[in-house]
């Protein structure tokens, strides 16, 4: 197998964009109509699923030790669509008809072999994941909601209680599926490390068009049920690593980040950390009044908070304010929300520039979460800014929801 020629390949290919996936998806149901059950009404979302998945395996085709970790959690994850050994070859099928459409005259008999060696070892290191992890876990938890906590119009805290255990790392993610929603799983990430009570908090923003999000803040209620796929994702601690520690979340990019938090406060010797988290606006800053709680109990946490579209107060602390009832039924002015004496520790400006302003970071380690300019802005920034790029752990999430 030409690792090269499959990368070529394949970037040749994907210049034809959705059509790729649309291609694709088109050749596999027709062929298989039994299969369309498993996906959801709308395709959109999935096809760039499908082109983000693809991408990243390929690009990682000749360094195992980093793609096969990606593909046994592929396999664990995929359990909770019904996807069985039975399936894999037809899907394999579907896809080199589909690398051999948009290659043209370029397709080769060694491109048609390389392709498929490549998708037999995908499919076999997928589907023995998932017969592993069948031993022993089941292809999806039942959740009940305990909690919703709407910070903002566009933004809620959801506590769910899984009905059995789920065992998971801190900076994971699983997928969510709702019973109005049906096939249509968008993967949120616990902000909490595991507790001894079992239940999970998702920091969950509405996104303009999604299919999830605008259930989850807007109509979910204590009492609700939900599905959980299995936990995935690297976003996890080194916990060998003695280097200090650096946290940068953008948005709700703080849930896996919080978890990491609390996975570090449980240690007897926690390392410095130093946790930066952005957002738009001051009152966009949901968790902050939090983060700022437990920075004052943790004598090794620094948090920052950075605003990157709104400018500074004005000098002398004069800051917006809002008429109100006082107590004795008078207006009285009070300090508007995301705005007051304490924002005073604010920093303005767009997160990589407000790390570039700290100096350097060499000698630390990285987790970086959040929209996927931010984060990849962030990553080249830090590595400029002396972090070996090894040394840092990111995720990305896109606003049509994950």
């Amino acid at each position: 197998m030409d690792a090269q020629r499959l990368k070529d390949n394949f970037a040749q290919v994907a210049q034809q964009g959705d059509a790729v996936a649309l291609f694709f998806y088109s050749d596999l149901f027709v062929r298989n109509p039994h299969l369309r059950d498993m996906f959801p009404i709308g395709m959109s979302g999935q096809r760039d699923k499908l082109l983000r998945a693809l991408g990243r395996i390929v690009s990682q085709v000749d360094d195992l030790p980093r793609l096969v970790p990606f593909l046994q959690q592929l396999g664990r994850d995929h359990r909770k669509f019904g996807i069985v050994a039975e399936h894999y070859p037809h899907v394999g099928a579907s896809l080199v008809r589909t690398l051999k459409y948009f290659s043209g005259p370029d397709w080769t008999p060694e491109l048609e072999q390389d392709w498929g060696a490549a998708y037999g070892v995908l499919a076999q290191v997928m589907q023995e994941a998932a017969d592993e992890d069948a031993l022993s876990t089941p292809p999806w938890w039942e959740g009940r909601v305990l909690g919703v906590e709407r910070r903002r119009f566009d933004l809620a805290v959801i506590r769910v209680e899984p009905d059995r255990q789920l065992s998971y790392l801190p900076g994971q993610s699983v997928a969510v599926e709702l019973p109005s929603r049906l096939r249509q799983w968008r993967f949120y990430s616990m902000a909490n490390a595991p507790r001894p009570d079992n239940t999970v908090d998702f920091h969950v923003r509405l996104v303009d068009g999604g299919g999830v999000s605008p259930v989850l803040v807007r109509a979910l209620q204590p009492g609700d049920r939900l599905r959980m796929g299995a936990p995935i994702g690297t976003l996890v601690l080194d916990e060998a690593s003695p280097r200090n520690v650096l946290l940068v979340a953008g948005s709700t990019g703080l849930a896996p980040l919080k978890a990491i938090l609390e996975q570090l406060a449980q240690r007897a010797a926690p390392p410095p950390v130093r946790l930066y988290f952005g957002a738009r606006t001051r009152d966009a800053l949901y968790d902050l009044e939090d983060l700022r709680k437990r920075a004052a109990e943790l004598p090794w946490l620094t948090v920052v908070a950075t605003v990157s579209d709104e400018a500074p107060p004005p000098p002398g602390g004069s800051f917006a304010m809002d008429v109100r009832p006082g107590p004795n039924g008078a207006l009285v002015q009070v300090p508007a929300p995301g705005s007051g004496p304490h924002d005073t520790d604010i920093e303005y400006g767009a997160l990589p520039d407000v790390l570039a302003r700290q100096g350097s970071w060499h000698g630390h380690d990285a987790y970086v979460c959040g929209p996927a300019g931010m984060v990849t802005s962030t990553v080249e920034q830090l590595v400029r800014l002396g972090v070996e790029h090894s040394r840092i752990r990111y995720e990305t999430f896109v606003d049509s929801e994950r």
